[in-house]
């Protein structure tokens, strides 16, 4: 079955946009995965095709109306089953295990936030899932998406050429991936570590797994910690004797 998007935005001239080269273009030809970008401005019902008002108890900005997104998403028809995102700043943050549940899925619906935000009462009523990709904040939600679907997209059966190009990458096994090399063997006086040209899979499958578990402490503490926490929590092997 093909994995289908649907893209609720104010600018759906927007997509496919980087989605529609590399990798992912190539799926999307191929019909690997869908792709419908819908105008929210479609369903304002005013001759101004208003889709914004002022935030309710004063503030600057403008707020996204829950009448007008819950009639977008409405118009979508789109499954019950299916995600129901919305990219915002203050959401979960998207990890790679959420990616590979929304990569096994059916494929979500995705809202692109404008202005100063969504009106909360189309959040609850059409229960969407606030995802954010990091601590910052972008003028809108089209780029998040575009990210969060890229993510998917790659692990999307047929899209990679091997299918273990995506079982060992950062995140994987929530570590961070070890450092890659290629040719030339030396450059600008810098070889190729030793042990990766000896041969031994076993002793280069040792040093990889040092080498990112020493990046992760290192560059990212919380991703160790947690990592930490999930080998406490196996069980042991146990023999009988």
């Amino acid at each position: 079955m093909t994995w289908r998007v649907t893209v609720l935005t104010l600018f759906p001239e927007m997509f496919p946009g980087p989605l529609g080269v590399s990798l992912a273009g190539k799926a999307l030809a191929s019909g690997l995965w869908a792709l419908e970008a819908r105008d929210i401005r479609h369903s304002a019902t005013d001759r101004h095709r208003s889709v914004d008002d002022t935030p309710a108890g004063g503030g600057l900005g403008m707020v996204l109306r829950a009448d007008v997104l819950a009639a977008a998403i409405d118009a979508s028809d789109v499954a019950p089953d299916r995600p129901r995102l919305l990219m915002s700043p203050r959401g979960r943050p998207l990890t790679q295990s959420r990616v590979m549940e929304l990569a096994a899925g059916l494929g979500p619906l995705i809202v692109c936030g404008r202005f100063e935000g969504v009106d909360q009462r189309v959040i609850e009523a059409r229960r969407l899932e606030e995802v954010s990709l990091g601590d910052y904040v972008l003028s809108g939600g089209e780029i998040a998406a575009m990210a969060l679907l890229d993510a998917c997209i790659r692990l999307l059966p047929g899209v990679m050429g091997k299918l273990a190009s995506g079982a060992d990458e950062s995140f994987s096994d929530g570590l961070l991936e070890y450092p890659q090399y290629t040719r030339p063997q030396a450059f600008e006086g810098r070889p190729i570590p030793d042990i990766l040209l000896s041969g031994d899979h076993a002793r280069v499958a040792a040093w990889r797994l040092a080498e990112a578990e020493a990046l992760t402490k290192a560059r990212r503490p919380d991703l160790w910690a947690a990592a930490a926490k999930a080998r406490q929590k196996r069980p042991k092997n146990t023999t009988d004797g």
